[in-house]
């Protein structure tokens, strides 16, 4: 079985994206935001049968962790209300889904992060998806501004009512930004990345699984430049008195395979080892064009993973194995199906 950690619905229903667009303009005036459109089951198969399920299909690809689209996010817009409002159509629609394609996809959901304000709505909404809507795991924005990065790091106090509810529900979260609002940083290009790898250097630099030894995150992207870059981490957490890393982090930290190019892959690989690496795509996503070199799509990531050094039994791990461990509830989920 082959499961794909890192998918995003990037196809939604045009209605959905209006909507979202409306919602922002009544914000800017002052006015009441108009009610979310009707969005029958028809629009919602065909949006999916003809992007992901299709590629998913030609690319021998079983399952999908699906979540809404990250980069449409956006917790700096608007405010409190505001992002509630937009996370609950965005996660109400994964469900949907979900439910249409029960044996592709199975939720995980984004959180209505604002910046400046509590942690409390983001934790009835997680509680809301694992408990109701049946999602295995959550988005979480190390950065809610959009790029500007005032709040606290990861390992900050403010973030620990979340983690405990994480270790609560049994559920993992992917580090992940939104949008980038500073144009100095490309969303996709230069924010995602800095975003993965700044949230490792903030892992290294305190000691947040000391205090919660269950927590699993996941670091999108292949963990942003950090495998580029394993021996200078190494080194700052010895400079910091702090364990090896593969003691003080990589016991609850896991990198997915969204690495576009066979020698990226293969340095993930080499570099990382194979417990903390699980199968992912973002399958139209940040990079969906063909490239030119080889005449394949960039996002088809399965060829790379197929054409790596890997025995039978590793790349199994790494397409299902990891996953179903750093997911319990999608692992609970497959083997009630007898998957």
């Amino acid at each position: 079985m082959i499961i794909d950690c890192h998918g995003h619905y990037t196809t939604a229903p045009a209605a959905h994206n209006t909507w979202r667009k409306d919602q922002v303009a009544a914000f800017e005036r002052d006015m009441n935001a108009p009610a979310y459109p009707d969005i029958s089951d028809g629009e919602l198969i065909e949006s999916i049968q003809l992007n992901q399920l299709r590629l998913l299909r030609e690319r021998g690809v079983d399952m999908t962790i699906f979540s809404p689209r990250a980069s449409a996010m956006e917790h700096h817009v608007g405010d409190e209300q505001v992002s509630a409002a937009w996370t609950r159509a965005c996660n109400d629609l994964i469900a949907r889904v979900v439910g249409l394609f029960p044996d592709t996809f199975i939720g995980v959901c984004q959180l209505p992060q604002s910046p400046g304000v509590g942690i409390k709505g983001s934790l009835e909404e997680l509680e809301r998806c694992v408990n109701e809507l049946g999602f295995v795991g959550l988005n979480l924005n190390p950065d809610p501004t959009g790029g500007v990065w005032t709040g606290p790091p990861l390992t900050d106090q403010y973030w620990y009512p979340m983690y405990e509810k994480m270790v609560e529900l049994n559920v993992p979260a992917m580090i992940h930004v939104s949008g980038s609002c500073n144009v100095n940083f490309h969303a996709t290009g230069a924010y995602y990345i800095n975003a993965d790898t700044t949230a490792f250097m903030q892992l290294i630099q305190g000691d947040l699984f000391s205090d919660f030894p269950e927590l699993r995150l996941i670091i999108p992207h292949g963990g942003g430049a950090v495998p580029y870059h394993w021996g200078r981490y190494r080194g700052l957490a010895d400079m910091l008195e702090k364990p090896p890393l593969s003691q003080h982090v990589m016991q609850n930290v896991y990198f997915d395979t969204c690495v576009y190019h066979q020698p990226g892959i293969d340095l993930l690989f080499d570099v990382i080892e194979l417990d903390n690496i699980l199968f992912g795509s973002e399958m139209i996503g940040a990079v969906r064009g063909i490239d030119s070199e080889t005449g394949n799509y960039f996002d088809d990531t399965r060829r790379y993973v197929d054409a790596a050094a890997l025995t039978p039994s590793d790349r199994e791990q790494v397409y299902s194995g990891n996953a179903r461990r750093v997911y319990p509830r999608l692992d609970a989920a497959l083997s009630a199906k007898g998957r």
